[in-house]
């Protein structure tokens, strides 16, 4: 089990690409939620996404025979755009598959890092087996959502979180296949035990949810717009991690995940994807408990399609 140290290990390979990502509070939003709420805007990364990081610092640790033979993965987007930027990086070939239906925005962005993008099944576990398999036939590495490597790289938003606000008493974590609430869990509990961690998953994909909640891997169906949190297979890795640092994890709607895009868009002016906007979806949900807490919502990523923006704001007027 990845350990904080691990995570303070990943950072000269994270920094030696990236700048820390702002933590900013905004009065009218704090105003909303009823206390202290500070955004953590991994949105601003340059793909757009927290888990560039992850992939920073996987590629920065591979071997000569897994460099010269490349990197194999699937994603919904923003995965495949951090493999395919730390590729790049690293001058490494990448091969990402995508669900049928990938969001094209995403698709163009990884095609242009580099990476081949290859179109197969519905959804991304469809796409990830098939990948997977290839990179078996082709002696390539496989890259999984949740590998440890990933874990570390992305849990050193945490560090930048608790060294901007010490005082910070719960944060906010939306889940998909889980690296972030790892890392995340990880290094808050390493430095104060007593800070909340509660992940947070769309209720049309309560995979991770349900596992969690019973100790078993239960795979679920999977109907959410939310392309960061759109699984219906659950990862043991991450679940045994969240088991031992989640203290809560909710549910919520699409449609309040909607509405919470809207709000981030008005309060904050900055634009947000669906799996980003999770985590006010919650805060609002259990505004009173949150009260007199500094609470901290990570705002995962930026890579809202066109449409969808388009049927947001025409829903909404």
């Amino acid at each position: 089990m990845p350990t904080i140290k691990d995570i303070i290990a990943a950072r000269k390979y994270v920094y030696r690409h990236l700048r820390p990502t702002p933590l900013y509070n905004y009065s009218t939003l704090s105003d909303l939620v009823g206390t202290s709420t500070w955004i953590k805007h991994e949105n601003h990364q340059p793909v757009g996404a927290f888990k560039v990081r992850g992939g920073l610092n996987l590629a920065a640790n591979l071997t000569k025979k897994e460099r010269n033979n490349g990197l194999y993965t699937a994603s919904t987007g923003n995965h495949g755009q951090s493999i395919a930027y730390a590729a790049r990086a690293y001058g490494i070939k990448s091969v990402i598959a995508v669900p049928e239906k990938a969001n094209p925005g995403k698709v163009a962005a990884m095609r242009g890092l580099g990476a081949k993008v290859l179109f197969h099944g519905a959804d991304f576990d469809e796409a990830r087996e098939w990948i997977k398999q290839i990179a078996k036939d082709r002696g390539g590495k496989f890259v999984g959502p949740t590998d440890e490597p990933l874990i570390c790289g992305v849990g050193t938003y945490a560090l930048e979180i608790l060294n901007d606000l010490p005082s910070v008493d719960t944060i906010i974590v939306p889940v998909g296949a889980g690296s972030g609430v790892c890392g995340t869990g990880i290094v808050a509990k390493a430095i104060n035990k007593d800070i909340e961690i509660i992940a947070v998953q769309s209720a049309q994909a309560p995979a991770m949810k349900l596992s969690w909640d019973s100790g078993t891997m239960v795979e679920a169906e999977m109907k959410t717009i939310a392309e960061g949190l759109a699984t219906r297979v659950p990862f043991e890795n991450t679940q045994r991690i969240m088991r031992k640092y989640v203290d809560n994890f909710m549910l919520v709607d699409d449609e309040d995940i909607k509405s919470a895009i809207y709000v981030l868009l008005e309060h904050t002016h900055n634009l947000v994807e669906e799996a980003a906007a999770a985590p006010l979806a919650a805060s609002l949900q259990i505004k009173e408990r949150l009260k007199n807490k500094n609470v901290v919502l990570v705002v995962s990523g930026g890579n809202l399609s066109i449409q969808n923006l388009k049927d947001l704001l025409s829903g909404i007027g």
